[in-house]
């Protein structure tokens, strides 16, 4: 689904770039758009779509901590060693 809207919204962008129509077209266009966006069933999923996509990353978020806690002791260099692995000898 989100490719889809995004490959829709590719699409319209790449209309309006490119059209010919002139301008009342383009204002017919922008117009839609208006109302399209500020309609309250579209904003409410935008609203709902981005507040579960905060809490799927917090999720997420907390469930790699362990994992880059286990890899943050392995990356930290052995005494006698920079950054990139030499000795400096």
């Amino acid at each position: 689904m989100r490719y889809r809207l995004t490959f829709m919204t590719g699409l319209a962008v790449g209309y309006v770039l490119g059209t010919r129509a002139g301008r009342e077209r383009y204002e017919q266009l922008r117009k839609g758009w208006q109302r399209f966006v500020q309609n309250p069933a579209v904003r409410n999923s935008a609203e709902t779509a981005a507040l579960s996509g905060r809490q799927v990353a917090a999720k997420a978020f907390e469930k790699a901590k362990p994992l880059r806690e286990r890899i943050g002791h392995r990356e930290k260099p052995a005494e006698g060693e920079d950054g990139w692995g030499t000795s400096h000898t």
